[in-house]
């Protein structure tokens, strides 16, 4: 099986030098990243702000253009203008806000824009609204303005507009950063379905480090640079290293951290409050 997302030494810096977030920085905002991602996984990449995470994020949907190196997403090179929308249909992109994705007043009519810009025939149009309203579980809603509904249900909605074109890769890029913690829920439910369902390889950006528990793999960021990588448990077994990266820990992490400190033996996987209720209920 060939990787879906290869980055080759990926260098990018932003014309004004500034970072991704605004602020200024003598560095690139990715400084030579090589990676790859496997079909169907579910990876979250992790790091304080201006560290490079949605930068790249941005990379892999071909908004940005490595100034040197090369992204391949799908075998296509992003660097290929030819290529370019091919790229942006296999590499669906969800922002923060989803109100600056909303096109349309009827939710059905905004999930249908982008497969209509694709000229895909009505009939089938109408099945990929249909479907992909079902799989974010917002079918009831197809007729609703999509001005009124929360901040979770615009995003869901944002979502199946992606999901309408068809993609393989969905990239969520800090989607939940303006979300109450019930809107939060819900999106990252909606990503853990569509990767366990439909297969589709997810990329979340987050600074939530909750959300990153439920991944395969986690990338942490750290001056455009990958500082760690592995599994959940993996990576945030690195306390003192996540520490130094100016990283928070997981709140079930930090418990579990605190109570080995105090004596007590929690297995180092436990990161949900699930798991932490299997530890301590033998111990009781």
């Amino acid at each position: 099986m060939q990787p879906i997302i290869q980055m080759e030494d990926v260098r990018y810096t932003y014309p004004d030098g500034s970072t991704e977030n605004g602020g200024m920085a003598p560095d690139a905002a990715l400084d030579g990243i090589t990676l790859s991602i496997m079909p169907g996984t579910f990876t979250a990449i992790i790091g304080h702000n201006g560290s490079g995470k949605s930068t790249l994020a941005k990379t892999v949907n071909a908004l940005l253009i490595p100034d040197k190196g090369r992204v391949l997403v799908d075998g296509m090179d992003t660097k290929d203008e030819a290529l370019l929308w091919q790229v942006r249909q296999r590499a669906g992109m969800v922002f923060q806000n989803p109100d600056n994705q909303m096109v349309a007043s009827v939710v059905e009519e905004d999930v249908a824009f982008g497969p209509e810009n694709l000229g895909v025939p009505r009939d089938e149009i109408r099945s990929r609204v249909d479907a992909a309203l079902e799989a974010v579980g917002m079918s009831a809603y197809a007729d609703h303005s999509s001005y009124l509904l929360s901040g979770g249900q615009k995003q869901r909605i944002a979502i199946a507009g992606v999901l309408a074109m068809k993609p393989a890769i969905l990239i969520l890029d800090e989607s939940t950063a303006m979300l109450d913690p019930a809107g939060r829920v819900e999106v990252i439910a909606t990503a853990h379905k569509l990767n366990r369902e439909e297969g589709i390889t997810v990329l979340l950006i987050t600074h939530f480090m909750d959300e990153a528990v439920g991944a395969d793999r986690i990338l942490v960021m750290d001056n455009g640079r990958v500082a760690l990588e592995g599994t959940p448990a993996e990576v945030f077994a690195q306390t003192d290293r996540l520490h130094q990266l100016g990283m928070e820990l997981p709140k079930i992490v930090e418990l579990a951290e605190s109570l080995r400190k105090q004596g007590v033996q929690i297995p180092w996987d436990v990161m949900t409050v699930e798991g932490m209720v299997g530890a301590l209920c033998p111990l009781l």
